[in-house]
């Protein structure tokens, strides 16, 4: 049988780092793939996992915003494994509140790493989904917060039960330029980048159970996005109530959901907790 593998996106620090310890404190029996963009500080992070008796993590190099590293990942992947059994999608990026940059560069760049890269390596990795996979899409109360002060007619196109990824990502390009052309509250937008990307990235794990279930309906496959909390991270800031321990807690039980359970599935879940949409 081939080996079992997890593959955590943005895991050199912070909670994604947090969920490579939480995989290897559960017992998780396979390895444990930590990936980041810069090699030096990824295998530092591996190096400082394996110090605390972790053997089965092992390094490699993702940039989500590269469609070629992407699909580098999905050939190593093919090669070594023949498959992917656990994927978080943890890395993303905020500005920070005092940000300097104008509000549509702002809009551009977190849209590119939060929802763009996050949607490639799914393109990528899917393919390779084992039956009984588990997916979580790490997302934030933030797209919650967000998704409210949108207009009635944008919350109701990211309620709907019938959206296509094809029109989420319509969607997730009106906002760019509508936040480039300042006119983006004008429109029904909300004034938060970082909030309107994670509105994508919930809404496209909403899309993607239901794909699942359309074209994969017997293999098992759980996928969810979370939300991590207010973590202690570089991103957050040091005032955060979670440690990144604790923020890694509902990311890691969503990725070790038992065999032949069917909920949660195309949920929004925080602190283990299915949360209305």
């Amino acid at each position: 049988m081939a080996r079992r593998v997890a593959v955590i996106t943005g895991a050199n620090k912070g909670i994604g780092l947090a969920i490579v310890k939480g995989l290897c404190k559960a017992g998780y029996s396979g390895d444990v793939l930590l990936t980041a963009r810069n090699e030096k500080l990824g295998l530092e992070a591996v190096e400082q996992v394996k110090a605390e008796g972790f053997k089965n993590v092992l390094y490699h190099r993702l940039d989500i915003c590269d469609q070629g590293s992407c699909s580098e990942l999905k050939k190593f992947l093919e090669k070594n494994y023949g498959g992917l059994d656990v994927l978080v999608n943890n890395a993303g990026i905020a500005f920070k509140v005092d940000a300097t940059e104008p509000f549509g560069e702002q809009a551009e760049v977190t849209m590119r790493t939060n929802f763009w890269g996050t949607l490639w390596v799914c393109h990528a990795l899917y393919p390779l989904l084992r039956p009984n996979a588990r997916v979580v899409n790490v997302s934030s109360f933030v797209s919650k917060r967000s998704l409210d002060k949108c207009s009635p007619e944008l919350q109701a196109k990211f309620r709907s039960t019938e959206i296509s990824e094809e029109e989420l990502c319509l969607l997730m390009g009106e906002f760019v330029a509508a936040a480039q052309s300042g006119e983006h509250e004008a429109q029904g937008w909300p004034n938060s980048a970082y909030g309107t990307t994670k509105i994508g990235v919930t809404v496209l794990s909403r899309i993607q159970a239901r794909v699942l279930n359309e074209t994969r309906p017997s293999d098992g496959i759980i996928l969810n996005a979370c939300c991590p909390g207010w973590v202690r991270t570089d991103m957050a800031g040091p005032k955060a109530l979670k440690s990144p321990e604790e923020g890694a807690e509902t990311p890691v039980y969503l990725a070790l959901l038992p065999e032949g359970v069917k909920e949660p599935h195309g949920q929004i879940v925080w602190d283990k907790t299915v949360q209305e949409w």
